[in-house]
């Protein structure tokens, strides 16, 4: 009779064992807010921002699919607040000073973190509370970057550098004269558009088009296609009419 009371009793056991476990579990991983669970109580947040820091291959901070969909507008609210912030932007800057844009943000950042530190500070004196600084988490941030890292982000910079110091030799020395009268032309165009624009203006502009080409043309594909296939074989059509006259591109395709 004693076997089966046991055996009866085994199922209660093993499942208030776990239940047990699964508490200290829970404490363990999820006893304070914002803990990530096997980080040892270390808030998330300051979880990524070490990894963040530490790698030791650069990284960026958004992807081609971050952007496809951000000037796609696949967010609205997402892009919305983007294309906002960064137009007003450059709107302050068209309007006022670097330095006065650069010292009303910084104002403004000061006025939102100490208005909610003081209010944070009343609420915690009321409550008798003793929850701490209100950015703790991102105050116990190490933010220091490794040498190796910053190493791996200077030698990925400098592929890019080396790539436009042969590029502006390639054209300035004419390795290839079309691509050098290219630059000419280009250049002479930009000086009409640097007598009506100024670089802030340019800068407005291109947000603008960035924003609302990429939208227009997904609407209409087709329609756009066809006509800029048209101007483009008529681009090619007077390119090679011009290359047909010049001795030493005709002479260079003929070798």
């Amino acid at each position: 009779m004693a076997e089966p009371s046991a055996a009866t009793q085994s199922p209660s056991v093993s499942s208030s064992s776990s239940g047990a476990d699964a508490a200290g579990a829970a404490a363990s991983g999820g006893g304070s807010p914002g803990a990530c669970p096997g980080l040892g109580g270390k808030s998330c947040a300051s979880s990524c921002a070490d990894s963040f820091v530490s790698s030791s291959q650069p990284v960026s901070l958004f992807s081609t699919s971050q952007v496809h969909d951000l000037i796609f507008w696949r967010d609205v609210k997402k892009t919305g607040l983007v294309f906002g912030t960064t137009l007003i932007m450059l709107l302050s800057l068209a309007a006022f000073s670097v330095i006065s844009v650069a010292s009303y943000l910084i104002l403004a950042l000061l006025s939102v973190t100490i208005t909610f530190r003081v209010y944070k500070s009343v609420i915690q004196a009321v409550q008798k509370s003793e929850e701490g600084h209100p950015f703790k988490a991102y105050l116990d941030v190490d933010i220091a970057l490794s040498s190796e890292a910053f190493h791996n982000y200077v030698n990925a910079a400098m592929v890019h550098v080396n790539k436009a110091l042969k590029l502006i030799i390639r054209l300035f020395l004419v390795e290839d004269l079309v691509d050098s009268l290219k630059l000419a032309v280009f250049m002479w165009l930009m000086t009409y558009v640097g007598a009506v624009f100024n670089g802030i203006t340019l800068l407005i502009l291109a947000e603008l088009l960035v924003f609302s080409v990429p939208i227009v043309y997904e609407k209409y594909k087709t329609q756009i296609d066809h006509y800029v296939g048209i101007a483009r074989e008529q681009t090619k059509a007077v390119v090679a009419k011009i290359q047909a006259k010049l001795p030493g591109v005709a002479k260079k395709k003929a070798e």
